[in-house]
């Protein structure tokens, strides 16, 4: 079996959010709308973006 590699953009064909599943299955969270956890996903990944480089405060946090 042969695997064929990715080249440039066909990698970002398999990128993903990662969306805490709590966020759907804990009833604290039942009234937050499939939008807003959606945007919680996207804004933890730039949130990673940022720690990736470097971006904290005084306090370690990350922004």
């Amino acid at each position: 079996m042969a695997f064929d590699y990715f080249y440039g953009p066909q990698a970002e064909q398999f990128a993903f959010y990662r969306i805490p599943k709590v966020l759907f299955t804990d009833g604290r969270f039942g009234n937050i709308s499939t939008d807003a956890k959606t945007l919680y996903g996207i804004l933890l990944d730039r949130m990673n973006l940022s720690a990736a480089n470097g971006w904290l405060d005084q306090a370690g946090r990350v922004y």
